[in-house]
């Protein structure tokens, strides 16, 4: 085991006991991953920041609830997915924000590695996923930039294997024609 899962365990020891020392490191070691993740799915920086924030304030509360603490980043991962595709389609039923007028943006430290970032291929790409119907683009960026499989999709979209598999099938599809034109 190396220190820093031993520095991980120790922090998450002392985090259970309510040490906001310990919450503040651990919050300081995640908090630019997890608000890059919120941001993808949102595509408001503000609304990001707030769902990485209440991620953490739940993530320290069901503490007690992690069996394994080596899994402690993917699991409060996927607390900020599941609030943040709660609340994207929270906002696509009230229809508060046109997708066409947010800026998607991508941090620098985020999970595109920076010299693909600037690469213009990319760039094109994830311009080009940003016209895609708004449940191709979220299923494409938790499988192609959050790295999710199938299962972990499923659970998180809350739709069934065969229809995770045909969506972000027609995703790509549509994404390889819409490249194609431009």
């Amino acid at each position: 085991m190396t220190s820093t899962n031993q520095d991980i365990e120790q922090l998450l020891w002392l985090c259970k006991s309510g040490n906001q020392r310990a919450q503040l490191e651990i919050y300081n070691r995640y908090h630019k991953a997890m608000y890059n993740t919120a941001l993808r799915i949102v595509k408001d920086s503000y609304k990001a920041e707030d769902i990485m924030q209440e991620s953490f304030l739940t993530g320290f509360t069901k503490l007690n609830t992690l069996e394994d603490t080596k899994m402690f980043g993917a699991w409060l991962k996927r607390i900020v997915i599941n609030n943040s595709i709660g609340h994207y389609n929270k906002t696509m039923k009230q229809n508060e924000v046109p997708l066409d007028t947010v800026i998607y943006k991508v941090e620098d430290d985020g999970g595109i590695v920076e010299h693909e970032q600037t690469s213009e291929k990319v760039k094109q790409v994830l311009d080009t996923m940003k016209t895609l119907k708004p449940n191709y683009n979220v299923s494409l960026t938790l499988h192609l930039i959050e790295g999710y499989d199938y299962e972990e999709i499923c659970e998180i979209m809350n739709i069934s294997y065969a229809n995770c598999r045909t969506l972000i099938s027609r995703a790509k599809e549509s994404l390889r024609k819409k490249l194609v034109l431009n």
